[in-house]
């Protein structure tokens, strides 16, 4: 493929993992910066984390976001630096557009690991722990899940796809005996679930209360208009035009992964590249697109993606 347009995409949680920042450190001193930077905003030891964990710290919501923010964003400076990295449009999974504010030039780092924060603090005192679960359902249509989701959910009950993240790969969250009602027909039908280990159900309506929490935060936050082209969660359309809305919305809202990158392709990408850790998303887009049509790529090992 000689003329490649291109898409960053920006990974969410659940793509974190201690020593996730050791290439990064190691091999490009300049990233210390990133992760001093974040610590200051933050207030935690977000280099630390990254390199020794422990785990349990890691995952807890309020750390994970401003870590993965971190690597991310380090991630694509070297990527800059190193190799004069350019996209064409940006896109995030959930906590990863953030990151792709980021990337874009629409968000300042600071007040984005400002954001990512805060934003972790208020999703995991929205739901007590043990109130809310989430499920990976696999091989089911989104319409066909769409409705056991309604029919297992009652009042104050509730249980929605809160993920679609590929046509094989839907993500249902809610309360944990309305999770536990569609798990048990799901069985009945012999569709294969995960279920999975978080401690909220995020991007479900009862993510409501920190939706009302960030509200004046994220009103309170400059958007640079700069016409970069950039995916929101909420829409997944491509847009030119960024407020805060969009990141307002995402919190209790579906993250519609699968849509976001059919669009994109349709809009002429070919060029796919995860900027951060993990290859979650780089994944995800193997079964969302035709084989052997794109080329796809993450920079999970930086310093192997610049020697391609």
């Amino acid at each position: 493929m000689t003329d490649l347009k291109t898409i960053a995409m920006f990974p969410g949680q659940g793509s974190q993992y201690v020593g996730m920042a050791k290439i990064l450190l190691d091999n490009f001193p300049y990233t210390n910066e990133v992760f001093e930077e974040a610590a200051d905003a933050a207030k935690i030891p977000v280099k630390k984390l990254c390199l020794e964990g422990p785990d349990d710290l890691l995952k807890l919501t309020a750390n994970t976001q401003p870590c993965i923010v971190a690597t991310s964003i380090a991630t694509w400076r070297v990527m800059i630096e190193e190799k004069g990295f350019k996209a064409d449009i940006f896109a995030g999974h959930s906590l990863g557009e953030y990151s792709a504010l980021v990337a874009s030039g629409r968000l300042s780092f600071e007040r984005a690991i400002t954001l990512v924060r805060a934003r972790g603090v208020a999703m995991q005192k929205a739901v007590p722990v043990g109130a809310g679960a989430m499920t990976a359902v696999l091989s089911m249509e989104a319409s066909r899940l769409e409705e056991f989701c309604k029919k297992a959910s009652k009042p104050g009950e509730p249980v929605e796809v809160v993920n679609y993240n590929s046509p094989t790969q839907l993500v249902v969250a809610g309360s944990c005996v309305a999770v536990l009602r569609l798990e048990v027909a799901l069985t009945a039908e012999a569709v294969k679930f995960v279920s999975l280990p978080v401690s909220a159900p995020f991007h479900s309506s009862m993510m409501k209360p920190a939706r009302e929490e960030m509200t004046p935060m994220l009103l309170a936050t400059e958007f640079i208009n700069n016409k970069t082209r950039i995916i929101p969660n909420f829409s997944a359309k491509i847009t030119d035009q960024y407020a805060a809305d969009f990141l307002i919305k995402q919190i209790d809202s579906p993250v519609k992964w699968c849509q976001t990158i059919e669009k994109v392709q349709f809009s002429g990408i070919n060029h796919y590249v995860e900027v951060g850790p993990s290859k979650v998303l780089w994944g995800l887009a193997r079964k969302i697109l035709p084989k052997g049509q794109f080329k796809l790529a993450n920079t999970d090992n930086v310093k192997e993606w610049l020697a391609q």
